[in-house]
């Protein structure tokens, strides 16, 4: 599904993506594991076409990253994209018509999940809901792809595991997520395999059981002690 060769992202003499090489299969749910800066939020804005390399080559359902991965990439930001001036229901319905594959249903089911008040303007919503919102935005699609990037990031821990697992509610087989995070303990549970970034490389990247069996440690344990302690 993804094919990633060589890639390098470099910002005068600051590297990004310093020659990173990754496959990531179709229907796999991805752990993309690091602190900020590590090179996590550079790396699906490539993959989405939101910047481009400075080398190398990056391959979505075999197409070059732009306009026609978008037809089947989801992306949830990490910064606030919101209108914060609309309603959250109007909101919804003026973005869904964007996509012809938006699953009603789906929106439905997620809204009651995470109790979204939609009659509220967005700006009087708190910093979880919003987060919960733009989860409604991206994960209301049928897309193939779902690049989520830090969707706990600022968020307190009761939310955090109400939006891990409205997350994985809206998992459906055969769909690939990245799921982006500098905090494991309470998305570990979601990742078949996980891939650690540091300093732009990929530091260490594997199936979660057998890292675990590895280290015997948790994905959380590595993160904090062989990686980043």
């Amino acid at each position: 599904m993804i094919k990633i060769k060589n890639l390098v992202k470099r910002y005068n003499d600051i590297y990004a993506i310093n020659n990173i090489n990754l496959d990531i299969e179709d229907g796999s749910f991805i752990g993309l594991v690091g602190p900020n800066g590590s090179g996590k939020t550079t790396l699906l804005k490539l993959i989405f076409g939101y910047c481009r390399p400075t080398s190398g080559e990056i391959e979505v359902d075999g197409k070059h990253p732009g306009v026609e991965i978008k037809s089947t990439t989801a992306f949830y930001p990490e910064y606030d994209s919101t209108y914060h001036w609309m309603k959250a229901k109007d909101l919804i319905k003026w973005y869904s018509g964007f996509f012809p594959d938006w699953n009603k249903e789906k929106e439905k089911n997620l809204i009651d999940f995470f109790n979204i008040p939609t009659h509220r303007y967005v700006a009087h919503l708190s910093k979880g809901l919003r987060a919960k919102l733009k989860l409604v935005l991206t994960l209301s699609r049928d897309a193939k792809i779902f690049l989520l990037d830090e969707p706990l990031s600022g968020i307190d821990p009761a939310s955090r595991a109400n939006i891990t697992s409205g997350i994985l509610k809206a998992y459906r087989e055969g769909q690939t997520f990245i799921f982006s995070t500098h905090i494991v303990t309470d998305a570990e549970m979601l990742f078949e395999r996980t891939i650690f970034m540091k300093d732009g490389n990929v530091a260490i990247d594997g199936e979660s059981d057998a890292l675990r069996e590895k280290y015997g440690k948790s994905m959380d344990q590595i993160f904090k002690e062989d990686l980043y302690g």
